[in-house]
């Protein structure tokens, strides 16, 4: 499993100003106390599958971060969600608009979506769900696989208070390899509600 990064690729996507990062480093704290580990590698594009996912809180840690870091993330949603009066909302904050009952599935479409845009950091959960699931979904990996963009994992840890990002992983042509590597960063983190792991 190769870690090497083109050194050309390098312009991390971002947004905000010094009032947003305060505001999302003031939700960490009320959150908990919540805390970075790690820096987000200066790349324009990349897939951010972050585990493990067992409670709705995931996502308040994950906007506060997003604001704290100054990141632009986007995230995958059904496209009939995408409608007034929420649509400029989702969009803001960085929702791309997926239609399942596209001939392209899901893994082509955003194959489609990671080439027409210059920039774009996708977070997603690899496990599809709050509920502990034997396997986790595979999608994400092929779909870095074939736009050939590096997956950076992150580890939400809520019994360490702990935001942890990891280095970037190229997927080869194992996809069960960028599987275990992505697995063996985010194994130790702690969800919310353990039994959901």
């Amino acid at each position: 499993m190769s870690t090497q990064v083109n050194e050309s690729l390098r312009q991390l996507p971002q947004r905000g100003n010094s009032f947003s990062r305060w505001f999302g480093r003031l939700g960490l704290r009320v959150l908990g106390g919540w805390k970075v580990v790690g820096e987000m590698p200066n790349l324009p594009k990349a897939i951010v599958p972050v585990a493990p996912h067992t409670s709705n809180w995931d996502f308040f840690v994950g906007l506060f971060a997003m604001f704290a870091l100054g990141l632009k993330l986007s995230f995958l949603g059904k496209h009939t969600i995408f409608v007034f009066p929420v649509k400029r909302l989702l969009l803001w904050l960085g929702g791309i608009p997926l239609n399942r009952a596209s001939p392209q599935g899901v893994v082509e479409q955003m194959v489609v979506t990671f080439n027409e845009r210059e920039q774009l950091l996708l977070a997603l959960s690899p496990e599809g769900t709050r509920k502990h699931v034997p396997e986790w979904k595979k999608g994400f990996l092929y779909m870095a696989q074939a736009a050939q963009v590096p997956v950076i994992p992150v580890a939400f840890c809520f019994a360490t208070k702990e935001i942890r990002i990891g280095e970037p992983i190229v997927v080869g042509e194992s996809i069960s390899e960028g599987l275990a590597a992505v697995k063996a960063f985010t194994g130790q983190a702690r969800g919310k509600r353990p039994e959901c792991e």
